[in-house]
């Protein structure tokens, strides 16, 4: 056995041997090696995609910042903790980004198919919100879609936006006064060129993207929606689901003297129903009924000025708003305000200041009101002007201005103010000399200054005031938010300063 187990061995390794031997002989063709090859039809950066006819580009940035009286990305402190000032909140707020872009383009008989998506890496060290919450890491996506023969489809920049959405030259993401869509919405929309440089776009938006609040006045045991009668705010957001898009446009001219454009947008307010709890359905709600719907929009006008004599590169950016019932095309965030701070009155503890932003109210006709929606008017102006000292550093002054009508009288029961101001006093202690008026102005400033010691890394510094123009007078009793306590508060204007750093490293 032992004999014939070794003549079956070696069999085997003379039979392998063999082969390999045969295999040598065997002339082998060498596969052909594809190399990446430079697509220069788009620009720098683009490469070929080994095999295809599709060009490639893969960009982003790395970004760290810190905002000092701020949240990050040099939010004022407008509310929330920091808009109290209180001990809960954090003194700076800090983000590190890691942004990635893939871009590719395909040229075709009906023109070049482009796709383009970017996702945001975020580690957040601070969050503005207390010590109970130690930071948090987002993974964001920026913009998905596709375009194509003049179509673009997925989440990409409105029609409606300018070409600097809300940066004409600063760092700070919360600049308001205008549309702000650089992170792009859900969207179908198609451009036209007519040559020499003037385009037009039309298109359908997402309406969540454009929507602040629609307040439901009713008072709370008439008919059971929320009434903060005690807090820093009137009603309870009550918008339905969306039924239609925001239709949105522009006409632009873009040449070398720089660019004016005029866009537009129609966004529908629709109200879920007449009874809610705290802004919620309940089982009344359905059979309570609901405010008929309406359209309102907004118009926005856009100039860049380009080849300044003050210096090469130079330029001027400022966009115009008017908004009636689409409030976040002028309040892009969407914030309400809340600043508090120091009183001189005797009566007092603090100071408040204070705005509600939102689409439209309605006080509804089974508790007494008009029931109908009337919608909130806004307009705002914003700008920039950016300067290169030399190749290394430059300088941009930006600002804006905003403000927020309901319209109306505090007396006027049949309008959007008295119906506000009707829910707002309801079970509250006022002063004697207490008035009441829910409009309210925002103003902003800042400096921002840039280093680039080599191409694509840039240290900047950016200092920037906040002021908010309430209209409220007096003072009354209220609950603010812990800890804040229940006591009086002065109405008051309000400022905020903050400053915020930025290292970013493009690629």
């Amino acid at each position: 056995m032992k004999m014939v187990k070794s003549l079956i061995l070696g069999s085997a390794a003379g039979l392998i041997a063999m082969s390999g031997a045969q295999a040598a002989d065997l002339p082998v063709k060498a596969k052909a090696v594809e190399y990446v090859r430079i697509c220069s039809l788009y620009g720098a950066g683009f490469y070929y995609i080994p095999g295809t006819d599709t060009c490639i580009k893969l960009g982003g940035y790395l970004r760290v910042d810190t905002t000092f009286n701020g949240g990050i990305f040099d939010q004022p402190a407008w509310n929330g903790n920091l808009g109290q000032q209180n001990r809960l909140r954090d003194y700076y707020a800090a983000r590190s980004r890691l942004a990635v872009s893939i871009d590719t383009r395909t040229a075709t008989q009906y023109g070049v198919v482009r796709t383009f998506g970017q996702a945001n890496f975020n580690l957040n060290s601070s969050t503005g919100e207390g010590p109970a919450v130690a930071g948090s890491q987002t993974l964001g996506v920026d913009l998905v879609f596709i375009q194509f023969a003049g179509f673009t489809f997925g989440k990409s920049a409105s029609a409606y936006a300018t070409p600097w959405h809300g940066y004409p030259g600063n760092n700070s993401s919360f600049l308001l006064g205008g549309h702000d869509d650089v992170v792009g919405t859900n969207n179908i929309q198609y451009t036209a060129q007519f040559g020499n440089g003037v385009s037009g776009t039309i298109g359908l938006d997402d309406p969540y993207y454009n929507r602040t609040q629609l307040l439901n006045l009713g008072f709370v045991g008439a008919g059971t929606t929320n009434n903060p009668a005690t807090s820093i705010t009137a009603g309870a957001n009550a918008y339905a689901g969306a039924r239609a898009p925001d239709i949105v446009g522009n006409i632009r001219v873009d040449q070398a003297w720089g660019l004016f454009q005029i866009s537009a947008a129609a966004h529908e307010v629709t109200g879920s129903y007449n009874l809610l709890t705290a802004g919620a359905a309940n089982n009344l709600s359905e059979i309570s009924g609901h405010p008929d719907a309406k359209w309102g929009g907004s118009v926005m006008a856009a100039l860049q000025l380009k080849n300044l004599p003050t210096g090469a590169g130079d330029d001027i950016k400022v966009d115009v708003s008017y908004a009636k019932g689409a409030t976040k095309n002028v309040i892009n965030t969407a914030p309400s305000f809340a600043m508090f701070g120091s009183t001189g009155r005797a009566d007092s503890y603090q100071s408040i200041g204070f705005g509600q932003t939102a689409d439209g109210v309605f006080f509804p006709a089974i508790l007494g009101g008009t029931g109908d929606i009337k919608l909130v008017e806004a307009y705002g102006i914003r700008g920039a002007f950016n300067h290169n000292w030399d190749p290394y550093w430059s300088t941009s002054l930006f600002g804006a201005w905003a403000a927020v009508r309901y319209g109306g009288s505090a007396f006027d029961f049949t309008t959007a103010k008295g119906q506000w101001c009707a829910n707002y006093v309801a079970n509250k202690t006022v002063s004697g000399d207490f008035s009441c008026n829910p409009d309210y102005n925002i103003s902003q400033l800042g400096l921002v200054t840039r280093w680039t010691p080599v191409a694509n890394l840039t240290f900047s510094a950016e200092a920037m005031w906040f002021h908010l123009d309430q209209r409220m007078g007096g003072a009354a009793t209220m609950t603010a938010v812990a800890p804040k306590p229940v006591t009086r508060y002065e109405f008051k204007d309000q400022d905020a300063v903050s400053l915020n750093v930025r290292v970013q490293r493009n690629f």
